[in-house]
């Protein structure tokens, strides 16, 4: 598995199927995205009731993340290594100023924004190295600088404890796909000053139960109930993670 995401997303082919046959409707990445949705506007409304944040997307891909949020937010800035990926963004309608950043050495400087932000890192951390991790919390860690600053919202899309994993385990020596533990997301948060508030869990089962005829509807509504139920993001495949800056 090609964990390089610059490498991986700088021709428009690898875009555009990203963009139209990962999230094709009714796909299993799709069916994410609108839980995924649903709580994140109803995050920003509880979150933020009297002033609107600004929400600053890291690696924000085609914009996915910032579209979710159209109406709730002041602005929006997004931030990823990849041109085509903005330029795509730019194509489906992202409202958002986007920039460029390169894709490694200093940390990238936010755009500046007066008031509460709102951070957002989907698809990002499971599949690059601790490197990238660590430079785009520090990114998160520019933008939020104390608890009152605002909100990190971050998405792990191969927690360690699921259903994807016990496949995982029987296939132990072959090529598998990258994990990522509950713990080892408190330990990155942590090592940068965030701690987590909040856990929300969007898919127990795994992306098959989506693709086999008959089992597809079951999982549609196994998943819409685990995300809602306390407790299933401790075993859910999807899982985000929202965090604040610790007090000093």
């Amino acid at each position: 598995m090609d964990t390089n995401y610059a490498r991986v997303f700088q021709d428009t082919g690898a875009v555009d199927k990203y963009e139209h046959v990962t999230y094709a409707p009714g796909s299993y990445a799709s069916r994410i995205n609108e839980r995924q949705r649903a709580y994140l506007r109803a995050l920003v409304r509880r979150a933020f009731p009297t002033v609107r944040p600004v929400q600053h997307d890291f690696a924000c891909g085609t914009g996915r993340a910032i579209r979710s949020l159209h109406g709730l937010v002041r602005t929006a800035h997004g931030y990823d290594t990849s041109a085509d990926m903005l330029a795509k963004a730019a194509e489906v309608g992202t409202l958002a100023r986007l920039h460029a950043v390169a894709a490694d050495g200093p940390v990238p400087t936010p755009s500046p924004s007066d008031g509460p932000a709102l951070v957002t890192m989907f698809r990002l951390l499971l599949n690059v190295d601790d490197a990238v991790r660590n430079r785009a919390l520090a990114f998160a860690a520019r933008v939020l600088p104390d608890p009152d600053a605002g909100l990190l919202v971050i998405e792990n899309h191969g927690n360690a404890r699921s259903l994807r994993h016990l496949r995982a385990r029987r296939l132990r020596g072959q090529r598998w796909f990258a994990e990522l533990s509950h713990d080892d997301i408190d330990r990155l948060l942590d090592r940068h000053g965030f701690e987590i508030v909040e856990r929300r869990g969007f898919s127990m089962l795994t992306q098959g139960w989506y693709e086999r005829r008959g089992l597809d509807r079951i999982a549609r509504g196994v998943d819409s109930a685990a995300s809602v139920l306390p407790g299933a993001d401790r075993y859910a495949v999807n899982v985000v993670y929202v965090a604040r800056r610790r007090a000093a």
